[in-house]
């Protein structure tokens, strides 16, 4: 047997070796390097040959990591096009006013973010007068994913641009009085300026590779032509550590997204210290992206530092660059010339000597100020890179210093991110600094002035006419005034009216089969966007495979295992449907960029987005609150519901608690139906709601989250009772009464109300006949579509009667007269049916489903939870023992007659 440790690893390819004589040559060509010049010079040179065969579309792996410099050379940068001097004016007047903002709000402890936009003003500047195409010019224009913290200065350039006034300036974190700008981009709060939420960290990223994805869709199917749209996320290195950051990166790689751009501002410090204090943050970015497939482009380095790399001929000016911590970078920025020379450069014999050829200043200079992401023309040819890239995003890691000319107080400190203002002595000496015509005497009582050089001065012109060129003002939101969507043909929500006969159906396959009705109208049909994180089949959505298709940019290049059945997997360029895989996180994206198509697009789309109710608002409900925020509108539908309906999955898979997360979102309106015709009502209204014509005074700019069940059951016919819908809508409304059952109660017998949502009013069914034949009391049986409808309609009330106006929640009007206490009952918490408990006048109590879940029988999950018919009888009999109206004796007889 051959020796294992005799073996070359030429010899351990699988791959044949053709020429075994000239690989020899080549590896012994790297010896003779190594050897003769050393080892750094050979790895220069395999760097070099490598980036060679990249270049010449040779099938190599790609390098993870190339040196610590910038990507484009100085000698290869384009020329501006522009008038820098003036660029340069403009963005100090921003850096002041983002300044003297922050501080002016301290007075009232609002806080605020400075050093944040003083390390990337250059970076949103560079777009904004050259790349950022607005919304008044062909197409969408751009999508600006804005950098949370750094929204004061977007603020200052409106100021300038004359979008803002010193008014909105001084009420920065004061909303209250109208006139107020909000802490970070909300749609919601500024709606005609904010586009995208980006502030809870994370969620920017993903939002934007799904944005950049959607663009494609809309084009693909033939809905909106965006190619000219380009996409831009502004990041901070610290936010790349969220999971949410970096989730989505092989999809934008795979599906060749190059309309889109991730600008990442590296100025190596997060909340409170350094991102990656022993290692190095840029390096590791640059790894991560070329492994996803990005293309990555650095500008690390200002024109301070050509002169060092020219005089580098050993390679030992990149090697120490690449082997000092982010800390210690960061700690040069705050100390002398002589630490620097010592710890820097006294690490090397070469750099000892590169060393005494440079003046302090020189060190100095390089040091303290001169960074890729500080200079006009290295974020200049770094965005032409990206925009001329094609096949694949792009991201650019430009190097900052957080802090930037804010002073030596603030440049590269740790605690610089809680710092919310300068002294009166540190504004005169930044607008030195800045060259800013700010006189002393414009300090009045300490107060630091807003700058403004005036509207007609040549800066503001300037400014103008580079927005106007690139297509108006930007950031900016518009809903471009578009047609109320026509309302779908009504024969596809009336055929739920009838019931299902005898054939049982589960409510989540009633959904399934409206949306299949409504996908197929003429007008709208192809305004559905079906959503779902690859569990299509689990939902019984696979009819929609071969009739609306997968979409996918390359189509379908393999012939699926299943294509001689019916339902066979199909996907498509122009496909409808977007199965995302396993990702709750991706497909909610999907859903926030697709629900807000109105305003980005001007396009309106019909979002529904289907999951597991487990994992949906308990594993995005962040994602929930961007799209409150964002104003979007859509479907959420929670499938697979409840926590003793999915039978056998247990306790991560029983959601019992959806809709009080969903509660907490003012701008979701959350059902939880009982039967199909209570879908098809609800899907109705809220297209009219959302997409037709909404009645006076209600937000169009909500959404819809519904609960449906996996159990198949008889599904009734609508009751033709008038106020039905009325009752649906509201949360509310009597589904039968015990003489409508047919059950025929005694003259004098006791009643009871028992109040059931989803799933649940069939064990109040059952009870309710259980009741009047086994214990000789009437039953009236009321779907509750909606706990949380119901209550936000009391607090109304309440909110009304504060004002002096007289008004009576609808749930005490519904309930008005009706005999007995009141039981309610869900398939979720006891908190969800308590909702509404301090609004009803009747004694109230409740039956949920507390605690973890099980895997279990349906049967044997609801007698744990005490949630089944048998339970909802005995605590009926208690309720009316409490009052007097059945024998006390009568609950311990069904006690123990059901076995509990």
């Amino acid at each position: 047997m051959t020796d294992p440790k005799a073996i070359q690893p030429s010899e351990l390819d699988q791959l044949p070796d053709r020429d075994p004589e000239e690989t020899a040559e080549w590896q012994a060509s790297l010896d003779a390097v190594a050897k003769a010049a050393g080892p750094h010079r050979a790895a220069y040179l395999m760097r070099r040959t490598l980036e060679r065969a990249e270049g010449a579309g040779v099938a190599l792996p790609q390098l993870l990591e190339t040196d610590y410099v910038n990507t484009i050379p100085t000698a290869a940068e384009p020329a501006v096009d522009g008038d820098e001097a003036m660029e340069s004016r403009i963005t100090a007047w921003n850096r002041w006013n983002a300044a003297a903002m922050v501080t002016r709000g301290s007075k009232y402890g609002v806080g605020g973010h400075i050093a944040t936009f003083a390390s990337a003003a250059w970076l949103y500047e560079t777009g904004f007068n050259h790349f950022f195409r607005g919304k008044e010019g062909d197409g969408s224009g751009d999508q600006l994913y804005i950098q949370g913290h750094a929204s004061p200065g977007i603020y200052a350039r409106a100021f300038l641009d004359g979008r803002l006034t010193e008014a909105h300036l001084d009420n920065f974190r004061r909303e209250a009085g109208g006139d107020g700008l909000p802490s970070y981009p909300h749609p919601r709060r500024l709606p005609w300026l904010w586009e995208f939420p980006t502030v809870s960290m994370g969620l920017g990223p993903i939002s934007a590779v799904y944005q950049a994805r959607f663009n494609r869709y809309l084009t693909s199917r033939g809905i909106k032509d965006l190619s000219n749209s380009h996409v831009w996320a502004f990041l901070g290195d610290g936010e790349m550590d969220e999971p949410e950051s970096t989730t989505a990166l092989t999809l934008a790689s795979r599906e060749g997204l190059d309309n889109l751009t991730f600008v990442i501002n590296c100025n190596l410090q997060r909340l409170d210290g350094p991102v990656r204090a022993n290692f190095k943050i840029v390096q590791e970015l640059e790894a991560q992206f070329r492994g996803a497939g990005w293309n990555v482009v650095k500008s690390l380095w200002g024109t301070a530092w050509d002169e060092l790399f020219q005089l580098d001929t050993t390679g030992a000016l990149v090697r120490r660059l690449r082997e000092v911590p982010d800390a210690q970078v960061q700690t040069y920025q705050t100390r002398d010339a002589a630490y620097i020379r010592e710890d820097f450069f006294g690490k090397d014999p070469a750099l000892v000597e590169m060393a005494k050829l440079l003046s302090d200043d020189k060190i100095l200079e390089c040091f303290h100020l001169s960074r890729g992401g500080h200079e006009a023309r290295k974020v200049y040819a770094a965005y032409r890179a990206a925009l001329s890239h094609t096949g694949a995003p792009t991201v650019i890691l430009a190097q900052t210093v957080k802090g930037h000319t804010l002073g030596e107080g603030f440049a590269s400190k740790n605690a610089n991110h809680q710092m919310k203002k300068l002294s009166v002595d540190e504004f005169k000496a930044m607008r030195d600094r800045l060259e800013l015509p700010v006189k002393d005497s414009d300090f009045v009582d300490g107060v630091v002035p807003y700058g403004h050089p005036g509207a007609d001065s040549p800066e503001v012109r300037y400014l103008q006419e580079r927005r106007a060129a690139l297509g108006g003002p930007a950031p900016a939101r518009r809903v471009h005034p578009v047609a109320p969507l026509p309302a779908p043909a009504d024969k596809a929500f009336a055929a739920f009216d009838k019931g299902s006969g005898s054939q049982n159906v589960a409510t989540t396959m009633a959904f399934v089969r409206l949306v299949k009705d409504l996908v197929r109208d003429k007008e709208t049909g192809k305004r559905w966007v079906p959503i779902v994180p690859d569990e299509a089949r689990t939902f019984g959505m696979e009819s929609l495979f071969p009739s609306l298709g997968i979409y996918s940019p390359k189509g379908q290049t393999y012939e699926p295992v299943d294509r001689d059945q019916l339902m066979y997997y199909k996907e498509a360029e122009n496909g409808q449907i977007l199965n995302e895989g396993i990702t709750e996180a991706g497909s909610m994206a999907d859903f926030i960029a697709a629900s807000t198509s109105y305003a980005t697009h001007g396009e309106a789309m019909i979002p529904f987005y289907i999951f597991y109710s487990m994992f949906g608002w308990q594993r995005t409900a962040d994602q929930m609150w961007q799209l409150g925020d964002q104003l979007g509108r859509g479907f959420l539908v929670g499938a697979t519901a409840g926590r003793t309906t999915l039978t056998g999955e247990g306790l991560q898979h029983a959601d019992g608690h959806s809709p009080v997360i969903a509660a907490t979102n003012p701008a979701a309106l959350s059902y939880d139906p009982a039967f199909a015709y209570e879908i098809a009502t609800i899907v109705k209204d809220g297209l009219r709601r959302m997409y037709g014509e909404a009645a006076p005074g209600e937000d169009q700019n909500v959404f819809y989250y519904l609960t449906v069940y996996n159990e198949p059951l008889p599904q009734p016919a609508k009751p033709s009772a008038a106020g039905i819908d009325e009752g649906i809508l509201k949360g509310l409304y009597r589904f039968n009464t015990a003489e409508s059952a047919g059950l025929t109660p005694a003259a004098n017998a006791a009643r009871i109300q028992l109040l059931g949502s989803g799933t649940a009013i069939h064990w109040a069914l059952k009870a309710q006949r259980m009741l009047a034949e086994e214990w000789g009391v009437a039953a009236d049986v009321w779907s509750a579509t909606s706990w949380t409808e119901l209550r936000r309609d009391a607090m109304e009330a309440d909110e009304a009667l504060l004002r002096g106006e007289e008004r009576v929640p609808y749930v005490r009007q519904a309930l008005q007269g009706a005999e007995g206490p009141v039981l309610a009952v869900s398939d979720y918490m006891r908190q969800v049916p308590d909702q509404i408990a301090q609004w009803v006048e009747q004694d109230y109590t409740s039956l949920g489903a507390d605690g973890f879940g099980l895997s279990e029988t349906r049967e044997a999950a609801r007698r744990h939870f005490g949630v089944d018919a048998e339970s909802v009888v005995v605590a009926a009999l208690a309720q009316l023992a409490r009052r007097g109206e059945v024998q006390v004796t009568a609950v311990k007889e069904a006690r123990e007659k059901y076995g509990l």
